[in-house]
């Protein structure tokens, strides 16, 4: 099969391709063949002429400019020499001083700085995995503020039911904003305040209708939120996961805040020893003491507490077994507060309220007994 013969392209005039398309557009020896024949192109052929410059030219585009250098004397070459070996001696001994003091380095040192693998793991996997707990507890500046905010609700419920409105609004409020942050949403400012309204909604039914109807102000005001909580979240454009997320941890924070509403039914005097009991259990749980001794510690404290202040009120001796259930209350609430590694948010919002939210059904309850 007989080819055509070779027409060169037309380009523009180039100064550093012309001499190479020159030499690939007329083939040495002579022209074309004669006719029948196969024609043979002995000339170096498009791809060749065309790739070797620049195959080279790209070889040598990152080299370092070369400098002329002038001819060193044997003692300066050896003054050289001297100086290198002296710089690889002094890398040596600072290898070996790091190696050494990495072998001293302690446990928590070496978790402290993770290689780039676990650099994406939060603080509690990673404590999972190294075998250690992923509870911190508030701290004793949290425990500070539940006690004054302990002191506040049991001044409040001695001067009435609207004299622990205020500091029961303040609870409530943190409550909402805790719960929130504790489950790693924020910012979370629509759902804290539905929760914290819910709070608002429950202590204004609880107080238009009277202690004696509280429980079913309180049931159905919190129907009433899981409802429009529902709604609300049927408008989101959120993804469905993230939609059933966020409608699970605000009706759980509206309950928590309608929950609080529960002192302004229970006894005032419950509510005073009660208070008083769970402000000295989280102040004796901060006490540096081991897990299950700090325990007792603080049941025993909320316990004593109760009494004391029990004989005090109507409620006498009986005042144990209300500080205890508080005590226990408390407890429960700064575990929870404790858990998966939270912020410092965390700590001075839910550590501060959730001890004596979680309290509130003990005080409820056990304030109709002793009551």
């Amino acid at each position: 099969m007989s080819q055509q013969p070779y027409e060169p392209y037309e380009q523009s005039y180039d100064p550093y391709q012309q001499p190479q398309q020159q030499a690939a557009q007329w083939p040495q020896g002579g022209g074309y063949e004669e006719p029948g024949r196969t024609q043979t192109f002995q000339g170096q052929s498009w791809e060749t002429g065309y790739g070797q410059p620049q195959q080279a030219a790209a070889d040598t585009a990152y080299l370092p400019p070369q400098t002329p250098q002038s001819p060193q004397s044997p003692e300066a070459h050896q003054a050289h020499q001297a100086h290198q070996a002296h710089q690889a001696q002094q890398f040596e001994q600072g290898q070996q001083g790091q190696q050494a003091g990495s072998g001293g380095t302690s446990a928590p040192a070496a978790a402290a700085a993770p290689n780039d693998g676990e650099a994406r793991l939060t603080y509690a996997q990673r404590a999972r995995l190294e075998g250690r707990s992923p509870i911190i507890a508030p701290g004793l500046k949290p425990a500070g503020l539940t006690a004054l905010l302990a002191l506040l609700l049991a001044g409040g419920a001695a001067l009435g039911a609207y004299g622990l409105l205020v500091p029961l609004l303040l609870l409530q409020a943190l409550t909402a904003a805790g719960w929130f942050r504790l489950n790693g949403m924020w910012p979370a400012r629509q759902g804290i305040a539905l929760a914290f309204l819910g709070g608002v909604a429950a202590d204004a039914v609880v107080l238009t209708v009277g202690r004696e109807h509280a429980p079913a102000a309180i049931l159905g005001t919190g129907g009433v939120w899981v409802l429009l909580t529902l709604v609300l979240q049927l408008r989101s454009h959120a993804g469905a996961d993230e939609r059933m997320y966020g409608l699970m941890a605000t009706v759980s924070s509206a309950a928590l805040t309608i929950l609080a509403a529960g002192a302004l039914a229970a006894d005032p005097e419950a509510v005073t020893v009660g208070a008083v009991a769970v402000g000295v259990a989280v102040i004796a749980r901060v006490l540096p003491l081991s897990g299950p001794v700090s325990v007792v510690v603080a049941l025993l404290a909320a316990a004593g507490a109760g009494i004391a202040v029990g004989g005090l009120t109507a409620i006498g001796a009986a005042g144990a077994l209300l500080g205890a259930g508080a005590g226990v209350g408390a407890l429960v609430g700064l575990r929870v507060a404790s858990y998966d590694y939270p912020s410092r948010f965390v700590h001075m919002t839910a550590g501060v309220a959730l001890p004596l939210t979680a309290a509130v059904p003990a005080l409820y309850l056990l304030g109709r007994v002793v009551g």
